[in-house]
């Protein structure tokens, strides 16, 4: 494991401030035990910096995880989030949106938020925003980008696209072989 470069935490913070804003900072600075981001391969790692020091006596290509795995950099050199941030998104983001009971299974399917199925949205979100899914037992489900405005929204019919699918806790299940 090597810390990232200085594109590289770019690429990454630029991405986690999409849809955690400026709680960024509370990711890095935080109050139980500091934590850093480090590269393994090309997949980016969330990981306490107690962790990581025990970790240095395992060799590279021994060592598999270490950590949350936060997303991964594509070979043109893109970074995609993971499901696997997702507990990290939810606790820190700064919009979300919940789905009613009868959007969480085509959500959970990797289809798109409709109107139909929009059950809240945090007030003043922006086009193209960063937000992370919730049912409306306040559970976690995925995360993704959403399509228009809350004002946009109100006008729109109930078949409109309101969230772009990004990821879903469905993966597990359907990508099990290709997430590690």
């Amino acid at each position: 494991m090597r810390p990232l470069t200085e594109e590289e935490s770019k690429a990454v913070f630029t991405k986690l401030a999409n849809y955690v804003g400026k709680n960024l900072v509370h990711l890095i600075d935080r109050e139980d035990e500091p934590h850093c981001f480090r590269l393994q391969k090309d997949r980016v790692f969330y990981v306490s910096e107690s962790s990581m020091r025990l970790a240095i006596s395992v060799a590279r290509p021994n060592l598999v995880s270490l950590g949350t795995c936060f997303g991964k950099f594509s070979k043109s050199g893109k970074f995609k989030l993971h499901i696997t941030a997702l507990d990290y998104l939810a606790q820190y983001a700064k919009f979300k949106v919940w789905i009613k009971p009868n959007g969480e299974m085509p959500f959970l399917y990797g289809n798109h938020v409709l109107k139909a199925h929009l059950g809240r949205i945090t007030e003043d979100t922006p086009e193209h925003q960063g937000v992370v899914v919730f049912s409306m037992n306040d559970i976690p489900l995925g995360f993704g980008v959403t399509a228009r405005s809350t004002v946009d929204t109100r006008k729109l019919d109930p078949t409109a696209i309101i969230v772009f699918h990004q990821a879903d806790v469905g993966e597990y299940l359907r990508d099990e072989e290709t997430l590690f």
